[in-house]
């Protein structure tokens, strides 16, 4: 008769579950249960006694959890893709209960009861009652908000600083005989997010246009190539996506980590900059910096995060294969779809020294040639990371906001592969004994470029030391806007400044080392030109040595061409040319060197980029002269378009054209497609594309969201990566 409820027998349970203590004026429930125990006491209350209509009774629970009503509208989840309630803490939410009779509020005695975890116990929240009337109250506020012939609407405010993941709703009664209580309905399942719109929450975010793009936003724009040619990759966070907020809550269940820290952005954040990298705890992704990528699906191929978290909560393996933007653009979806404010930061030329100071050491030999056997320091020419906002409770005031977390696995923090979350002013300010990991990313921004003459007895002496090339500029994706936002001021002040001298003296206290000698600057100074080169072209590259002495100078150079990964680490060398130079007075000498494309095509690696290191040594003075420059060699692009029009509802057609521009054919061949809103990730693969020829891949697809979005395709192959293409539409309702 009434199949959503079970009498709990209070006469003889065979374990202390529940204890019910009555006076006059009070019905006071102290609880500490096993749920499954508890649930195993359940028994039919129509077997047992005779029906009493005067006992108020629980006929339904409905969690008003549609995308149209009010709990999902007010809490911002209305695009999450779930059948569940999903809310977030420190903001009231309502459930709708309908009893057999009116609830009579002098006489009735109820209670709401949420669980969360297999051993839900009041004392470590991990059970939480929730009571109607202002006399009575827990860390839960309930109050009664509308009350209509038999229904009953009780609003409920969670506390902000709460567990964040997956509760379970109860709702209990008193009567005479006990309690009667509703059975476990996954129906009744809600997810408590951490919300950024509650003021007393640690992630609180007074900016609306920042928690429109931090939390809310979709489809992001990463920034990768080199920061004298900025190159963008669009990304689908797909934090709204079916699946997502369970694979999110899934990392960590997998990382064993305790429920009742899970209210926690600081060991939140921590704990999933470990889990984002398979290194040691067989995390999400498995990293890749190799160029064989046979047994996975290469890092420039992917389109966004719902596929690999998808597939890690479904395989419960990790994924194949990521680089740094893969781990930042995971990461961040993990950050936003639990409410946690995240963006994708790009620093350019982020320094990776392997003896833990604040130099990059890079080795000459002592006629001035770089000595790539002895050079282990490298140079990254970006790295992208994530800053997720939050109070830092743990640290003094002012260094909340900001915080740098990342999990691409670079060095071990605390015996893990993780780093963060760290302060951004705590940075800026050069206060690296703050945890966690401050020092790390302060060296990534802060390094100095330390050229060392190495002498044929193995002593080294500092020749040159550039202190702006490395953190060059840091940007991210503005707020509510397809451009970038340049952050640079906010990790540090400006090159040479009073405040950067003091910032670097404030870190050396804290361990940071520092090459405190200052050779004197050659008289010759070498330029290298910014260029734009498309795959495929021969182009000459111009150095201009620029003589400001009175006097003919003599320079000995080297000139080093070589491809290289993204990450500094060089492939291999295509280019040495040892031209003398001679300069005179106040005067200067372009040297131009021609690069042909079949000297350096066939050794090409992903993201193709070519490297030029010049050095040289001036012959009158002794003084050594270096430049380097980044050349990032522009892809082809893939044609994206749409159908016109464009409903929710309604089918529309998706074309990727791309036409083979190389001499050469392309093999194994994967294009990739998805749009948030719009479609899943769909791939196709093509064994073969001839060189001249074309394809075209057409796939139909139906809108579920209005709003503007994007169709996003990539197309890689071992010949060929980093090759996009997008098209914008809005979806009309």
């Amino acid at each position: 008769m009434f199949p959503c409820v079970a009498y709990k027998c209070l006469t003889a349970p065979p374990v202390a579950l529940l204890t019910v203590i009555q006076n006059t004026s009070n019905i006071l429930l102290s609880l500490s249960f096993s749920l499954s125990l508890s649930l195993s006491l359940s028994l039919s209350l129509s077997l047992f006694l005779p029906f009493h209509s005067e006992f108020l009774d629980i006929w339904d629970v409905d969690m008003m959890r549609r995308p149209n009503e009010i709990n999902k509208m007010q809490h911002h989840t209305v695009s999450y893709n779930s059948d569940y309630l999903v809310v977030r803490r420190g903001q009231e939410f309502q459930v709708k209960i309908t009893f057999n009779r009116p609830y009579k509020p002098a006489e009735d005695k109820f209670a709401v009861e949420f669980t969360i975890g297999s051993s839900p116990q009041f004392s470590k929240g991990t059970y939480i009652p929730v009571f109607p009337t202002s006399e009575r109250q827990s860390s839960w506020e309930g109050r009664i908000t509308n009350t209509s012939e038999n229904t009953v609407t009780l609003g409920i405010t969670t506390a902000a600083n709460c567990i964040v993941g997956k509760y379970h709703l109860y709702v209990a009664v008193m009567t005479p005989f006990g309690i009667r209580r509703t059975r476990r309905d996954d129906s009744r399942a809600l997810y408590i997010l951490f919300n950024p719109w509650a003021a007393a929450d640690a992630v609180f975010l007074d900016d609306e246009e920042q928690r429109q793009e931090c939390v809310m936003t979709e489809m992001g724009i990463i920034y990768h190539g080199a920061y004298d040619d900025i190159s963008e990759r669009n990304w689908n966070y797909g934090q709204f996506n079916y699946g997502v907020l369970d694979a999110c809550l899934y990392i960590m269940d997998r990382s064993d980590m305790p429920i009742t820290n899970r209210g926690d952005p600081i060991k939140v954040t921590r704990k999933a900059s470990a889990m984002l990298n398979s290194r040691d705890d067989d995390g999400v992704l498995v990293g890749n910096w190799s160029g064989d990528y046979t047994y996975g699906v290469a890092p420039t191929s992917w389109t966004g995060s719902t596929e690999i978290l998808l597939s890690y909560a479904s395989s419960k393996m990790p994924v194949c294969y990521a680089q740094c933007w893969v781990y930042a653009a995971v990461f961040n979806t993990f950050l936003r779809c639990l409410g946690i404010p995240a963006r994708v930061v790009t620093n350019y030329y982020s320094a990776h020294d392997n003896d833990g100071n604040l130099k990059t050491d890079i080795i000459l030999d002592d006629n001035g040639r770089i000595d790539r056997n002895r050079t282990k320091d490298s140079i990254w020419n970006y790295h992208c990371w994530n800053e997720c906002y939050m109070s830092r409770p743990d640290l003094p005031t002012g260094f909340g906001g900001w915080q740098v977390v990342d999990a691409t696995p670079q060095e071990t923090s605390d015996g893990m592969y993780r780093c963060g979350p760290a302060s951004v002013q705590a940075i800026k300010h050069g206060q690296t004994c703050y945890p966690f990991d401050a020092a790390f990313v302060f060296a990534e921004v802060n390094s100095d470029v330390v050229f060392y003459s190495r002498r044929k007895d193995g002593t080294m002496d500092p020749v040159k030391v550039n202190q702006t090339h490395v953190g060059r500029m840091i940007l991210t994706k503005a707020p509510g806007d397809m451009t970038r936002l340049d952050i640079t001021d906010q990790y540090k002040f400006p090159e040479g400044s009073k405040e950067e001298r003091t910032v670097l003296e404030k870190a050396e206290e804290y361990g940071c080392k520092r090459e405190k000698s200052n050779p004197p600057e050659a008289d010759v100074d070498l330029v290298l030109p910014t260029l734009e080169i498309n795959m495929g072209d021969d182009f000459e590259l111009s150095l201009e040595f620029i003589n400001r002495s009175d006097q003919r100078r003599v320079v000995e150079a080297y000139i080093s061409g070589s491809v290289v990964y993204y990450t500094g680490v060089t492939s291999s060398e295509f280019l040495f040319r040892d031209p003398t130079v001679t300069i005179g007075p106040k005067k200067s000498v372009k040297e131009v060197v021609v690069i042909e494309s079949k000297n350096y095509m066939k050794r090409l690696v992903e993201q193709a980029n070519l490297h030029f290191i010049v050095t040289g040594k001036v012959k009158e003075t002794g003084q050594i002269v270096t430049a380097m420059k980044v050349v990032t060699l522009h892809n082809p692009k893939l044609i994206v378009t749409v159908s016109d029009g464009g409903r929710v509802n309604e089918e529309m057609m998706a074309t990727v054209e791309f036409t083979n521009p190389f001499n050469f054919s392309l093999e194994g061949v994967y294009i990739r497609m998805e749009g948030p809103g719009l479609m899943p990730p769909k791939f196709k693969y093509y064994s073969l594309i001839p060189r001249g020829s074309s394809l075209t891949w057409t796939e139909f697809f139906t809108p579920q969201r209005a709003g503007s979005t994007r169709v996003i395709a990539t197309l890689d192959c071992p010949a060929l990566s980093q090759v996009h293409g997008q098209a914008t539409l809005t979806i009309a309702p």
